[in-house]
């Protein structure tokens, strides 16, 4: 006889199924080979579904784009991790990106820029690779366990929905502090109250999403600001590494009470 699923674990499956379709599978290991790229490709396409994109480097990118179905996205990352100011590095690899075959591109703000008072140089970033990045998704990662101050991350949201941000992502994942609900607030906060933007300006939190309890958080907090609407990878996307792993757990039927880490 089939046991009957608690109203519990129907939750954490339907949990898990959103955080599998809004994932960004992700690679950014500096000693990373086409053979790691390789198995990245494979997991993405595992036996509860796809993810929404595999995430690599520039160098990378147009080899994980042939293994991959026309249906999951490719992203890479520009000027990554450091957030450098230098155009001319970040428009060279956006270049290497648009011209790999792949979809999106994570550029990572200036954030010691921003930190400084240089807003400008915030800017002409932000728009170099907006123009060279045409065509393709643009997610600006604010880095922000390193801005830290609530006004100075509304002001980096502010600085790239203004240079035309698709999405507003947490973290590199590179930092002591990734991902956090405070911050996730301030960026949600931010494309909810623009007028312009709060229907198709997406979220991103990125960094110590390991389980589905972790993911569950920030699933629940763009439903709050964003609506359920928003729950579909053209507006939320989770960065993660090693979440999968779980997400397969919970849907092939191990549903032990796991908890969020703790770890951001």
């Amino acid at each position: 006889m089939q046991a009957t699923s608690t109203p519990w674990q129907q939750e954490l499956k339907a949990t898990a199924r959103v955080a599998l379709a809004c994932l960004d599978l992700t690679s950014l290991n500096d000693s990373d080979t086409e053979d790691d790229i390789a198995r990245l490709c494979a997991r993405a396409q595992g036996p509860f579904g796809p993810v929404a994109a595999v995430c690599v480097w520039p160098r990378l990118a147009a080899f994980a784009r042939a293994q991959l179905p026309a249906g999951i996205a490719v992203a890479a990352v520009a000027n990554f991790p450091d957030g450098s100011a230098d155009v001319e590095r970040a428009v060279r690899d956006t270049a290497t990106i648009a011209q790999s075959g792949a979809q999106e591109v994570d550029v990572v703000l200036p954030y010691q820029h921003l930190l400084a008072g240089d807003e400008q140089a915030v800017a002409s970033l932000l728009g170099a690779v907006r123009k060279a990045a045409e065509g393709l998704r643009m997610k600006v990662i604010l880095e922000t366990g390193m801005l830290q101050d609530e006004s100075v991350i509304a002001r980096a949201c502010r600085l790239s929905l203004d240079a035309g941000a698709d999405f507003l992502k947490t973290s590199t994942g590179k930092t002591p502090i990734s991902a956090t609900p405070q911050a996730a607030r301030t960026l949600l906060a931010t494309i909810a109250n623009d007028p312009l933007r709060s229907t198709t300006v997406g979220f991103k939190p990125s960094g110590g999403i390991r389980t589905v309890a972790d993911a569950a958080n920030y699933i629940g907090l763009t439903e709050e600001y964003l609506g359920t609407a928003a729950l579909t990878p053209q507006r939320f996307r989770i960065g993660a590494s090693s979440i999968l792993a779980d997400i397969e757990a919970v849907l092939g039927g191990n549903t032990a009470p796991l908890v969020a880490t703790g770890t951001y």
